[in-house]
């Protein structure tokens, strides 16, 4: 009996460790998983942050007509996208001033809230939907900006990626609206079913056996066989 009652307990315990490491295990998942999107995150900082400092040298270094010209470019681009995705109530504003003796420029999410005027950074607006569309706005300034114009296709990754399910469609909008105003294709590499849903050509990109394989999901019907 004390040989099967110790057996019983030696089973307890040996159950008790195997729940305790698969709890650790799922917990060691998790804290990994937060890790990458953090990293995620941290990395689409870093690139907004670097494409406002590109935005920030151009609007430096260039001359003063200039300057005013690509101010107001990039501030009815802007403020035409948060109009398009979020509504007439967001506009975008740069503003110029001097700083120990050259030009610099600081960048603004206006809002009209019950009477109100709401005025912040573009980080701090709204969580990640409003830079986001901020950042891809200004991306396209930057290009259509740019003389000699570069020429070519708009290529983006991820556009959107913190835009929440109910701007997506409207972000697509914006973006073939760009495509038709500037006369620019425009490829996405997205895992959002609703931008691949919503694009004139669709190709699914996967790997198999260490080769890439690409193959069309859907095509745009332009009434050819």
């Amino acid at each position: 009996m004390d040989r099967l009652k110790s057996l019983e307990q030696l089973a307890a315990s040996i159950e008790a460790v195997r729940e305790e490491a698969l709890k650790r295990e799922a917990r060691k998942e998790e804290l990994e998983r937060r890790k990458r999107e953090i990293e995620a995150e941290c990395k689409q900082l870093g690139q907004e942050r670097e494409l406002f400092d590109k935005v920030r040298v151009l609007l430096q270094e260039s001359a003063d007509y200039a300057r005013m010209q690509a101010k107001e470019q990039m501030e009815g681009l802007v403020t035409n996208a948060l109009q398009y995705v979020f509504g007439p109530l967001f506009r975008f504003e740069i503003e110029l001033f001097e700083h120990s003796g050259k030009p610099s420029a600081e960048f603004y999410v206006i809002t009209e809230w019950e009477g109100q005027t709401v005025r912040t950074k573009p980080q701090d607006a709204r969580g990640g939907g409003i830079v986001d569309i901020v950042s891809l706005a200004l991306r396209v300034a930057m290009v259509e900006t740019f003389r000699p114009r570069p020429e070519g296709p708009l290529i983006l990754d991820e556009p959107g990626k913190h835009v929440s399910a109910d701007y997506v469609v409207p972000m697509l909008e914006f973006l073939k609206s760009i495509g038709e105003t500037f006369g620019r294709q425009v490829i996405l590499v997205t895992h959002d079913p609703h931008l691949s849903e919503g694009a004139d050509q669709a190709y699914h990109v996967s790997i198999h056996g260490g080769r890439t394989v690409v193959w069309p999901s859907r095509l745009l019907d332009n009434g050819t066989n």
